[in-house]
């Protein structure tokens, strides 16, 4: 208490109003993966050339703009999605970003590998892969025929050899062929006869990223694990596990374990969200088939298929390219957020920047695919590409929607630093009523904005903060416990009109 000696007037400032709970971002997102550069660079005086000042390989940077990006990252390359993903963010209405360049290429990162492909069996598994001998895309193809008994033939580019078979120890044993510009390798036993076909040999450049790249240290603050320093991170995007990808069972292994932990990142912090990719090349039963198969149960992520075409502007000699969605998924969210709130699905939304789709959708194939979490995007004549799911991979009916997750991941953060101003303050009645009163206002701001279901705030929401769930016992530990519910909105996903013939209104009953 202040102490009063001579008379006089005295000024005291007293904390008697609202503390105001500021909701938190929802929008920044964090992309990981490969690209050109990995560097500040600054003019040299003497020579008027532009140098490197400082490396950013594996930290996480903020960019607030395309051209930013390209300043420190550099342009497109072919052998990487990262590029044109942040590019689909800013397209369709993305912020302010963080980038964590695990692979510079241009400043020495990364050493072509071949390209290859896997020759699926008859039945099931693989029979063989087929390398290429050079380093980097051949843009070769193998086309395997079926010829007499068990017997194929085999045709790479202008070179064929007839009469093959899968048993080791006859003359025309497959292991023991020889090309001119292939390899083969990974063969199987002598029941995988190969399926007939045409398979291209993809997957060429640079090898694919480890999970170990992109898992990182965080006390090194490099990979994902360097994102866990920078708090208002919402949203996590990581479209270069498709990098290299080439179908194999080992590539498919890599790719669920990255994404497993991309989505155990965001569990662990509580306040993201991850938007993850299909592999390319699915049918719509391939992918029905890979989301039983990578089998996640989580709230925090939502997984998007098929892949997009897009423009290619990094000068590889083609018009187009297919790229994963993510990227352009995170800027809908961005823009989602901006225009009508955080509390609305980010479907049924034009994707900005796609020419096309990897494969159009049926809506017979999409019956298959949206109640096991997998969203579409497809294409509607006369209304564009759209994105037309709005589900995490969660089986707990409470948190099947993107939209519910994320509107709690933004209250819960408010709540978190809001309400920091409470820790260590005296733990009695008009703490209580302080805390009520603050979460309150919060909410009901919430509800005006049309978050919350109801027509009054008692209907969206309550805050309790009393004796019941603060006995003595609780109070002696040093704990407050509060608890709030929130009525969330949930997307209107399956519009039913009911349309029956009537008589009119003078008809006999």
């Amino acid at each position: 208490m202040p102490e009063y000696k001579s008379p006089g007037v005295y000024i005291e400032e007293v904390d008697r109003g609202t503390k105001p709970i500021e909701a938190a971002g929802t929008s920044m997102t964090a992309f990981v993966g490969i690209t050109a550069e990995a560097s500040i660079k600054r003019i040299d005086p003497a020579t008027g050339q532009r140098v490197v000042a400082q490396t950013v390989l594996n930290k996480p940077t903020l960019v607030t703009s395309w051209t930013q990006f390209v300043g420190i990252f550099g342009d497109f390359i072919p052998s990487a999605y990262l590029p044109d993903a942040v590019y689909g963010y800013f397209a369709n209405g993305g912020g302010p970003c963080y980038v964590v360049s695990l692979r510079a290429l241009k400043e020495g990162g990364g050493v072509p590998a071949p390209a290859s492909a896997m020759v699926p069996a008859k039945t099931r598994g693989h029979s063989f892969r087929v390398v290429a001998k050079a380093a980097g895309t051949s843009g070769l193809t193998v086309t395997i025929k079926a010829g007499e008994g068990d017997a194929f033939s085999v045709t790479v580019g202008d070179e064929a050899k007839a009469d093959l078979v899968m048993k080791k120890g006859e003359p025309n044993y497959i292991g023991d062929a020889t090309f001119a510009t292939v390899d083969i390798t990974e063969v199987g036993t002598a029941t995988a006869i190969p399926a007939e076909g045409v398979y291209p040999l993809a997957g060429g450049g640079i090898p694919p990223l480890t999970a170990d790249d992109f898992i990182g240290n965080a006390a090194d603050r490099t990979g994902m694990a360097g994102l866990e320093a920078i708090e208002e991170v919402r949203l996590l995007v990581a479209p270069d596990v498709m990098a290299g990808y080439d179908g194999s069972d080992a590539a498919k292994e890599r790719v669920k374990m990255i994404q497993g932990a991309m989505i155990a990142h965001c569990e662990l912090l509580k306040y993201r969200f991850t938007v993850l990719d299909t592999p390319p090349g699915l049918s719509a039963q391939q992918a029905q088939d890979w989301r039983l198969a990578v089998n996640f149960d989580t709230s925090f992520a939502a997984l998007y298929y098929p892949w997009i075409k897009v423009a290619d502007l990094s000068g590889g000699g083609s018009t187009s390219k297919l790229v994963p969605p993510s990227g352009h998924m995170a800027g809908i969210y961005n823009r989602t957020d901006a225009e009508r709130g955080v509390h609305k699905a980010p479907a049924n939304e034009v994707v900005r920047g796609a020419i096309d789709l990897e494969i159009r959708l049926s809506k017979g194939e999409q019956d298959t695919l949206n109640p096991i979490g997998v969203n579409c995007i497809r294409t509607f004549p006369g209304r564009g590409i759209r994105v037309w799911g709005g589900r995490t991979l969660s089986s707990d009916g409470s948190w099947r929607y993107i939209n519910v997750r994320r509107l709690f991941i933004m209250a819960e953060a408010s709540l978190d630093v809001g309400l920091q101003w409470v820790v260590f303050e005296p733990n009695d009645r008009m703490l209580w009523a302080r805390v009520r009163r603050d979460v309150s206002s919060f909410l009901r701001t919430i509800w005006l904005g049309g978050a919350l279901f109801g027509s009054t705030p008692d209907e969206a929401f309550y805050v309790k903060c009393d004796d019941e769930i603060n006995p003595p016992e609780i109070r002696d530990l040093g704990q407050l416990i509060i608890e709030v519910g929130m009525a969330p909105v949930k997307p209107a996903e399956f519009v039913i009109f009911r349309i029956s013939q009537w008589a009119g209104a003078n008809a006999e009953a």
